[in-house]
């Protein structure tokens, strides 16, 4: 954080597309929690709008933007019902990193980034790959396993932790149980283009954000120089990152 706030890094983790030139465009930043990433696109010259859930996260994001004395507008909702909170359209919708497992309806997302998206805009989408998410690290193993069904119906997974968080892996935790849902390709895509929008591209990567099993077995991913996780027994056999763009026509 104070890194961040001495302008010595932007946000948490780099995206692993260009999205192009920002300056002067609108940008929605779906589920920003504490608004890093947010604040990084407002340095980079956007005019930002970050949305999450919890108010407690987003008091954080506009505490930070006021000591950093960038404008930043942050609102409080749920991601199906901010159509009728927030007005306007928007160049360009993110969400990266930790944020569909979280929701258990596409169906809905997917038409919240249509309304919010100008004609010509487009979302950008960056996340852990479904066949990540069924992979579990066995103690004392060297590669992760399947541990869950790719294709179980929606249903919500339940998943307790041994403690600790992806800030703090040693932090001391109360509440260790959280639920999650796996959204096929097939899912995703197929809910964006339900809601009237146009696939751009898909891209699939043999790397992703963060080390995958750092609760079970945190050796059995190396980071490289750009920041990105490569397994260390099996690299480029997994698909464990994928990231995708679509417009709005």
């Amino acid at each position: 954080m104070e890194a961040f706030k001495a302008g010595r890094v932007e946000g948490i983790t780099p995206l692993p597309d260009d999205l192009g030139e920002v300056p002067g465009k609108s940008l929605l930043h779906l589920q920003c929690h504490i608004g890093l990433d947010t604040l990084t696109w407002a340095r980079r010259g956007a005019r930002v709008t970050g949305v999450d859930f919890s108010p407690v996260a987003l008091r954080e994001a506009q505490n930070l933007a006021d000591e950093l004395g960038l404008y930043a507008t942050f609102v409080a909702s749920d991601i199906a019902e901010l159509p009728g909170v927030l007005a306007g359209e928007f160049d360009i919708v993110l969400t990266y990193y930790g944020t569909i497992t979280r929701l258990p309806d596409l169906t809905a997302w997917a038409r919240t980034i249509h309304h919010f998206l100008k004609p010509g805009g487009f979302l950008h989408l960056a996340d852990t790959h479904p066949f990540a998410a069924i992979l579990e690290a066995p103690k004392g193993g060297r590669r992760p396993e399947p541990a869950y069904d790719y294709f179980n119906g929606g249903k919500s997974l339940r998943i307790e932790s041994a403690g600790g968080t992806s800030a703090d892996p040693s932090a001391a935790t109360a509440h260790r149980v959280t639920y999650q849902w796996l959204h096929p390709l097939q899912e995703v895509l197929g809910s964006l283009l339900d809601a009237g929008l146009r696939l751009d591209y898909l891209h699939e990567f043999p790397f992703t954000f963060y080390n995958l099993y750092y609760y079970e077995n945190e050796h059995l991913m190396r980071q490289d120089e750009d920041g990105w996780w490569h397994p260390v027994d099996s690299p480029n056999r997994l698909p464990l990152m994928f990231s995708v763009k679509a417009s709005k026509e």
